[in-house]
């Protein structure tokens, strides 16, 4: 059994999750989706005996990346002081345009622009490992048109940002959505997932691939 732990945080205007993963005792942690307050972040990490390591984004709306800079900086302070490595951000490669661009993003429209710099910008099926902890990136375009997800197989779940909730799955009328490609990437990237998976969502609470695959209306 894996001792790959996952906590959330409820952040900012729309209620987003912010994940953190991390293994029993070994005081790193990997960051999803710092959605707000990035100082606050850092702080109930550290209270908890936890640093971020690495942060990963699942896609660029403004909701899920307003505290990324002021985490960056905060867990970078702590990483020169102790000799770590840089703490770097993780993105989708096609989301760079989306992140870089504050209409896109739809920050400006919500009164605090703000665009962020990925430090790596990853592939569909690419390896990433932080901390002792691995996942693979899973490309799932539709909500955004470089939106991806985080399969941590050794614990039997993803984190999927806004591809799909509960019985439900992300809105496609923002800048490079599409709703058509959005159920194709679920149906061909998330589905194909063992039925146990247990799915972390941007927003709500996590379900399981078997129970979509079920009930979701969008995509059955």
């Amino acid at each position: 059994m894996s001792d790959l732990k996952i906590g959330r945080m409820v952040l900012g205007a729309c209620s987003t999750n912010t994940y953190f993963l991390y293994r029993e005792g070994a005081g790193e942690c990997i960051v999803v989706d710092p959605a707000d307050a990035g100082r606050q972040i850092f702080a109930n990490l550290r209270k908890n005996g936890l640093r971020a390591a690495g942060i990963l984004l699942t896609h660029g709306h403004f909701d899920h990346i307003w505290g990324v800079d002021a985490l960056r900086a905060a867990a970078n302070e702590v990483a020169e002081h102790h000799g770590h490595d840089a703490v770097k951000v993780f993105a989708c490669a096609g989301e760079r345009e989306l992140l870089q661009n504050a209409h896109q993003n739809v920050s400006e429209n919500f009164g605090r622009a703000c665009t962020v710099e990925a430090d790596v910008y990853v592939q569909d099926g690419e390896e990433i490992e932080i901390a002792g902890i691995r996942c693979r990136v899973i490309a799932t375009p539709g909500h955004t048109a470089g939106g991806c997800c985080y399969y941590f197989e050794e614990a039997g779940f993803c984190v999927c940002g806004d591809t799909i909730f509960q019985e439900s799955v992300g809105r496609t009328d923002f800048p490079t959505g599409s709703m058509s490609t959005l159920v194709r990437s679920i149906r061909e990237k998330l589905f194909v997932l063992p039925e146990e998976t247990r799915l972390y969502p941007g927003h709500g609470d996590s379900t399981t691939v078997g129970h979509e695959k079920q009930y979701n209306p969008f995509c059955v």
